[in-house]
């Protein structure tokens, strides 16, 4: 098991190169919003969360929050709950992705949810 957020589970599904954009996204409770804008850079992997009405806001995911990609439903399921989810750093604008303190506050949040997915395939 790998303990980096910023990349995606070895076992998840999540083909590099692949455009998540616009994709549902499924809590391990229920729908959160889909797919606004995504990156595969190595070790700084994310999806930015469009929740819609549900949060009134994006937020930021870091990879290893993914635990299966369904590419037949275009459909991402993250190991997270939707409280979860609603309770991350909101994200405001890319600027943030430069942003020291605002990455810093992303990882220990995910790290106090758990740290890297629990449900990855790639943690068997």
């Amino acid at each position: 098991m790998t303990d980096d957020l910023w990349s995606y589970g070895t076992l998840c599904g999540h083909v590099a190169g692949t455009d998540l954009t616009g994709w549902r996204v499924e809590a391990s409770d229920g729908h959160v919003g889909e797919v606004d804008e995504h990156s595969d850079e190595t070790g700084d992997a994310y999806l930015v969360l469009d929740a819609g009405a549900w949060i009134f806001g994006k937020l930021l995911i870091p990879a290893s929050a993914v635990a299966r990609v369904d590419a037949r439903e275009s459909t991402v399921h993250l190991g997270l709950s939707r409280e979860q989810v609603e309770d991350a750093p909101q994200f405001l604008s890319d600027k943030d992705l430069a942003d020291p303190q605002y990455r810093e506050d992303v990882v220990a949040y995910y790290y106090r949810t758990g740290g890297p997915c629990p449900d990855r395939s790639d943690t068997v």
